[in-house]
């Protein structure tokens, strides 16, 4: 079990990788657009550098970046005037559906497909508890 995870990792990190070459930025901006097109209502440049696990500092020079390749957008917060939202533009949407929508429908098609809804859900369920413990264990390291 713990060589096919790893496989599965190495091979979204490969293809993680070549979609920020596609896109033209790295992975952290990929990580970033990543964010901003499944949060669809904008996320504050603090909630990005808090879960991108940058300083506010870096976090605004890489929106810096990504607003001057037109894949980001900055609005004020409509609660909060002293906030900004961030939100990925329609051409970053595009792009990113573009690269990465052959592999969601050839897995929907090919993989999906193969198994029964308890097995999904299963699978679903033990891809969650993994997430999370990734997650635990990726700010056990950021307090290092």
């Amino acid at each position: 079990m713990g060589a096919a995870v790893q496989a599965y990792q190495a091979a979204v990190d490969d293809f993680d990788r070549e979609v920020a070459r596609l896109l033209g930025i790295n992975a952290t901006d990929a990580r970033c657009l990543e964010i901003l097109i499944q949060e669809a209502s904008g996320v504050t440049p603090r909630e990005l550098a808090d879960r991108l696990g940058l300083t506010t500092g870096s976090a605004t020079t890489m929106l810096d970046r990504l607003e001057k390749v037109g894949y980001v957008t900055r609005s004020a917060h409509p609660s909060d005037r002293r906030k900004l939202l961030v939100h990925a533009t329609p051409t970053a949407r595009e792009r990113a559906f573009e690269l990465i929508g052959p592999l969601v429908d050839e897995g929907q098609r090919t993989l999906l497909s193969r198994y029964s809804a308890k097995q999904l859900e299963l699978i679903t369920e033990f891809l969650t508890r993994a997430a999370e413990l990734q997650r635990e264990h990726v700010a056990r390291l950021r307090g290092m």
